[in-house]
């Protein structure tokens, strides 16, 4: 609370200077250690934290030490561990400890999910990157930046940032400034262009260096690239561009398509990203982050690639400066898709929570949804899912979405409380 008081009375650019200035000294005084390693950062709207992973366990498979830190989990070696700090990326002085305690473990290689609000708030300066990655860019965290061409310009940034420092050597090799991004997004030009020693693409409709052929989405996910078959049970098309992304990463630090094919057989998957959990019962429960619009039509979309009776969908919205034009839209896609919505609490933050589930419901009786029938408005979120699974029948699917595998619920004056969707519908799931 008194840190969101600050901001608003100090002047924007006296603020930057400040963070700037605390950057370069976090960076200084961990004795700058991402210059002892290679850095590969990952933006862009969606699959950030799979695509983490992913090129986490190429590596690893691959016989390097890897530490990385993404939304969901963080890793140093042989040690992981959920993130627990309700943060995508870490503070100046957390992330370059982390990084620091990757130089001390040996890690070859530190993965960062990289924000637009960490790129914003300048937490990359003191970071030398050597490969950034683009996934993809749709509106997301508007009232945060101001505009949509903020938000871009964010991401933009860590890309302007990759040639700001000279090339690393390590181990008498000189290390290369290099670009991954996909050729099927809109803004693919404007990250493409970024100056770099080695530029890669990934798509499945256009031409690039790594593109999907032959796909297949069910009842497997299968594909080829350049000649290489790729088979996983990791379902959906947003993940073959996961798989993409990973791919091009890795081929670019001199991992061959055919060993990665080899090595996808054993991913298996990312905690909270497409997760079902299966307790006995005779109807399926999946959990999937999927807070905003395009990540929950992706989502959508993969269900369609298997059979369930009725869809009952629990979902809210997310308070605290993210973009409340999307409350009503996303109730609109639920009362589209699902057979019954059930809107609950997510992360209000400082917003009043039943203002939150009253606009995603208002979207849901848009599309024809009837409040009480097959509309339900439950503010505590273990209710609203104890009462999900309690009117789930043989074959139907439950779907939760919106929290993924975060471990907490954030409420007002900043106060935490914890929080694992996957635990909470175990427990309830055994009584």
């Amino acid at each position: 609370m008194f840190k969101t008081v600050l901001k608003k009375i100090i002047p924007k650019n006296l603020l930057n200077y400040y963070y700037q200035a605390i950057s370069q000294i976090a960076n200084f005084l961990y004795g700058q250690p991402s210059h002892k390693l290679i850095v590969i950062g990952v933006t862009g709207t969606n699959g950030k934290s799979t695509v983490v992973d992913l090129i986490s366990h190429f590596l690893e498979k691959a016989g390097h030490k890897v530490g990385a830190t993404s939304t969901v989990s963080f890793k140093i070696g042989n040690q992981e561990w959920l993130n627990n700090k309700k943060m995508t990326m870490l503070g100046r002085f957390a992330l370059q400890k982390m990084i620091h305690k990757m130089v001390k473990e040996k890690c070859t290689y530190a993965i960062i999910e990289t924000s637009s609000e960490g790129v914003k708030q300048f937490r990359h300066l003191g970071i030398n990157y050597d490969v950034v990655v683009f996934t993809n860019l749709t509106p997301e965290h508007i009232e945060a930046h101001g505009s949509f061409e903020n938000y871009k310009k964010a991401k933009l940034e860590l890309f302007k940032h990759l040639t700001k420092y000279d090339r690393k050597e390590i181990n008498g090799q000189e290390i290369k400034k290099i670009i991954v991004a996909n050729r099927d997004d809109k803004y693919f030009n404007e990250f493409f262009v970024s100056e770099a020693n080695q530029k890669l693409s990934f798509s499945i409709n256009k031409d690039s260096d790594f593109q999907a052929q032959n796909l297949e989405l069910k009842p497997q996910t299968k594909f080829k690239v350049n000649n290489v078959n790729f088979q996983t049970n990791i379902l959906g098309q947003f993940n073959v561009y996961n798989i993409l992304t990973a791919l091009a990463a890795c081929s670019s630090q001199n991992i061959s398509l055919e060993r990665m094919s080899e090595y996808l057989n054993d991913f298996e998957g990312t905690p909270g990203r497409m997760e079902f959990i299966n307790q006995g019962q005779d109807f399926k429960v999946l959990i999937d982050y999927a807070p905003e619009i395009e990540s929950l039509k992706q989502l959508y979309k993969t269900l369609d690639l298997f059979y369930y009776e009725r869809l009952i969908h629990v979902l809210g919205s997310c308070g605290g400066g993210r973009d409340k034009k999307r409350q009503p839209i996303l109730g609109n896609m639920a009362g589209e898709k699902a057979d019954i919505v059930i809107i609950t609490n997510e992360d209000p933050y400082d917003d009043i929570p039943m203002k939150i589930i009253d606009n995603v419901a208002q979207g849901a009786t848009e599309n024809g949804k009837i409040l009480d029938k097959d509309l339900f408005k439950i503010e505590d979120r273990r209710e609203a899912i104890k009462y999900a699974l309690n009117i789930a029948q043989e074959g139907d699917l439950v779907l939760l979405t919106g929290k993924g595998a975060e471990q907490f619920i954030c409420i007002a004056d900043g106060e935490k409380i914890p929080w694992d969707e996957r635990e909470v519908v175990r427990e309830l799931l055994k009584k």
